[in-house]
């Protein structure tokens, strides 16, 4: 009992750096998904690709197909996308962080199969992936 409260100061830090450590694990996220599979899912034609860059982000360039909604709207849009409820939806973003939180937010309003695109549309593009203006 001397030892924590003589080093109580050393054991909070500890246990704050720890949670620290262990809340990006508990945030609720959604799956990823590699370029290498997401071509594969989009081939098999039963694929949402969902982009949920700005619009001015998405006019630059974006995935074949790929409908627009920006994150912000995307809880408020759910209904133009509910038909695909039961199929694979692909998330894409820059760099894959808002793309996360979409498939996170799909997954919690019942879509069985939502996925980030690892990386966003920068590892796509990097794999010489084709991209649509």
């Amino acid at each position: 009992m001397k030892f924590i409260l003589d080093n109580i100061f050393l054991i909070g830090i500890a246990l704050i750096s720890g949670g620290a450590l262990l809340f990006p694990l508990l945030q609720r996220r959604g799956a990823k998904v590699s370029q290498l599979q997401a071509t594969q899912y989009m081939n098999q034609n039963k694929t949402l690709v969902l982009d949920v860059r700005n619009a001015d982000e998405f006019a630059a360039g974006h995935l074949p197909n790929a409908k627009n909604i920006p994150l912000a709207e995307l809880g408020e849009r759910l209904k133009e996308i509910e038909k695909s409820k039961n199929a694979v939806v692909i998330t894409v973003c820059a760099n894959g962080v808002r793309s996360a939180s979409a498939a996170g937010l799909l997954s919690k309003s019942g879509f069985a199969q939502a996925f980030s695109l690892e990386g966003g549309l920068n590892a796509w593009k990097s794999q010489g992936l084709p991209v649509v203006k």
